[in-house]
């Protein structure tokens, strides 16, 4: 098993790179519920075309960008924050990182610029696993368990180069599988 660590709340998920599941190619998921009833995550790189104005058209000028948070639930809304201070709202999930929150005030600091895309991430749908499909997607090498990054990495922008720059954070015996072509064929 590639994983020397086990899944739990706050860690990442950094799918193997010849994973052909549409969903979760080239994926960094940022677990933010483990329980004996299964995993609930985040895809961190895939972006959608949307923006939340479009999601929520009471928030007209919302240009924040929106994420594809995995197939399921795919008619909800979630997000992930690093502003506690202006939010005063939210689970802890990582250091520095925020699940959730009080999102009626959410939308009054936005619509008062006071929260700016940075600290923030919005996602519709969210990935899961139920009890034993993690644990055997874990066993089969899907996924690679992380708890070595930065808060900044969670709400990094740049989703074409965040699945290698996890891997080359994972050290020497990781960083070679970042320069992987995505299809073997290529290689």
């Amino acid at each position: 098993m590639l994983s020397r660590l086990e899944p739990s709340v706050g860690k990442l998920l950094i799918s193997e790179p010849f994973l052909m599941d549409p969903n979760f190619r080239r994926s960094v998921v940022l677990i933010t519920e483990h329980q004996e009833e299964g995993t609930v995550g985040f895809i961190l790189n895939q972006k959608s075309a949307l923006l939340l104005s479009d999601l929520i058209p009471e928030l007209e000028n919302a240009d924040f960008p929106v994420y594809i948070g995995g197939p399921v639930g795919t008619d909800t809304v979630h997000f992930l924050h690093r502003c506690y201070d202006k939010l005063n709202d939210g689970e802890e999930i990582a250091k520095g990182v925020y699940w959730g929150g009080n999102f009626e005030a959410l939308k009054i600091l936005i619509t008062s610029k006071i929260i700016d895309p940075s600290e923030i991430k919005f996602f519709i749908g969210y990935s899961g696993w139920g009890v034993e499909q993690l644990k055997e997607e874990l066993k089969e090498n899907t996924w690679i368990v992380s708890d070595s990054y930065h808060a900044d990495v969670v709400f990094s922008n740049d989703e074409e180069d965040l699945w290698r720059e996890v891997i080359i954070n994972l050290g020497p015996k990781y960083a070679h599988v970042s320069n992987f072509p995505s299809n073997p064929n290529l290689n």
